[in-house]
């Protein structure tokens, strides 16, 4: 039968899987931002003050190399089955966190559940692709938005609460009940009915992507932290793996099931999506790492006020993306991401207006015209991107695409981080050099949102007839 239009929302029939895949969601919007505000007590009780980067470094790595094997993995064997590992992974990584001796261990656990969220965050995504039309996700989108919103309020509250009135521990096993029930309604909720055939699993594929997307990440996220950028240690790193990553496309063309096929590269609509969420990601990290040091070195304000900013970003993002289904259906999704990425270039330009004198309420401004821009832009490219391939590329694709987002965050971690140290030259921080070196990081930004704009240019109009499509069969 032929799913209806108005027939959307949490308490339709399809309604428990997508509460399934929001709680899921959940596990890690909040888990991306509930460490942050612990890392203090962490380290006050089991050590390692110059090793807590690793807990978010490695968790990003492990997240975004998994990512496009999780896509294939969809595609072959379905979604359910994949995301049961993923909730599976993320609550044994959580529980190993949760009872983590020292700072070393601590670290590894992340990978674990970094793994867990590599599955969890491309599939939950894939599976609305799948159960909703793309007019339909124009609402659907505004639930999973929610999702992140709350998601940026909740995570550091929660974790500044366990820390300092019960225990930083708890900030991991909390996720141990989410895990669980998340798990649940997806194995009773969620039924997919796919022809799957003799699937063939590429290894040779996967093992070259991970080991060489490892090595360049890796390279990316510590060169110019743990070691020299022209040091043998990061030669060896980044060559070993830009080594691997030139090996995998010939090794792609003689399988029959390549792990990432090289036609995602092919097509000017993925080409173009792809490239706006490396934007996205590099945006993001720049705002995220450097507005907050800002507020308090230079404009010297406390914590909590300069986390206000980054919040009017956080929470920018998902009230516009939750309207974007409107826009684009209103003027197709070339013109949605037009509107976005011009939105963000507009407000990364305002930053450069901001000084040793500038208020708080200025800089929260400012980034809150990002973070609109960011809504009109992330989702409404990826469904486009979803919806002109069929149920067994969606994984791929959506995947494609949330790998490169995380791609540019390591690139930006890199590029601006190599901006401010060239700058402040020490760890003496003087807020007039770290006042040039934000303003050269804005000018980055800047930049990257120029790019942004022509890549959104570069949308086929034909991506617009997407949404006239007729809705899934149920």
């Amino acid at each position: 039968m032929t799913v209806q239009e108005n027939n959307v929302g949490l308490r339709s029939e399809r309604g428990p899987v997508l509460a399934a895949v929001m709680l899921s969601t959940a596990l890690i919007a909040i888990d991306s931002t509930i460490i942050a505000t612990a890392v203090p007590s962490i380290v006050q009780d089991i050590g390692g003050f110059t090793e807590f980067p690793w807990l978010f470094s490695v968790y990003l790595l492990a997240q975004a190399v998994s990512v496009p094997i999780y896509g294939k993995l969809n595609d072959l064997f379905g979604r359910k089955p994949v995301i049961l590992w993923g909730i599976g992974l993320f609550l044994l990584g959580s529980i190993l966190c949760g009872i983590a001796w020292s700072i070393v261990p601590l670290i590894i656990f992340r990978v674990v559940q970094g793994l867990g969220a590599g599955a969890i965050a491309p599939t939950t995504i894939t599976i609305i692709g799948d159960i909703y039309s793309v007019r339909e996700r124009a609402k659907v989108q505004g639930y999973v938005a929610s999702v992140w919103g709350i998601s940026s309020v909740v995570g550091p509250t929660l974790g500044g609460v366990f820390s300092e009135y019960v225990d930083w521990r708890w900030i991991f096993l909390v996720n141990i009940p989410l895990c669980l029930l998340a798990g649940a309604m997806i194995f009773t909720k969620f039924h997919e009915r796919a022809d799957r055939g003799h699937p063939v699993i590429d290894y040779r594929g996967a093992a070259l992507l991970t080991v060489g997307l490892t090595l360049v990440i890796l390279g990316v996220l510590e060169g110019g932290q743990a070691w020299a950028w022209t040091s043998a240690t990061s030669l060896l790193v980044l060559g070993g793996g830009l080594t691997l990553l030139i090996v995998f496309p010939f090794v792609e063309r003689r399988v029959p099931a390549p792990v990432l096929p090289l036609w995602v590269f092919q097509r000017r609509l993925l080409v173009s999506s792809g490239a706006l969420a490396v934007g996205v990601g590099a945006i993001l990290l720049g705002l995220s790492s450097y507005v907050p040091v800002y507020m308090q070195e230079v404009l010297g304000y406390g914590p909590l006020v300069a986390g206000f900013a980054l919040a009017a970003l956080t929470l920018g993002w998902p009230i516009s993306a939750s309207q974007a289904g409107k826009v684009y259906l209103r003027v197709g999704f070339r013109m949605c991401a037009l509107i976005g990425t011009s939105l963000a270039l507009g407000g990364s330009a305002l930053l450069l207006l901001l000084g040793e004198g500038s208020s708080v309420w200025a800089v929260g401004a400012y980034c809150l015209v990002i973070g609109l821009g960011m809504g009109l832009t992330a989702a409404p490219t990826l469904i486009a991107a979803q919806s002109s391939v069929g149920w067994s590329e969606r994984g791929v694709v959506t995947a494609n695409n949330i790998f490169l987002r995380s791609l540019g965050s390591a690139l930006g971690a890199a590029v601006f981080g190599a901006i401010a140290n060239a700058i402040i030259g020490g760890d003496q921080v003087d807020p007039g050099l770290l006042t040039t070196a934000v303003h050269r990081i804005f000018i980055g930004l800047v930049l990257v949102a120029v790019v942004m704009v022509g890549l959104a240019a570069l949308i086929p109009r034909s991506a617009d007839e997407a949404y006239k499509q007729p809705a899934p069969v149920a």
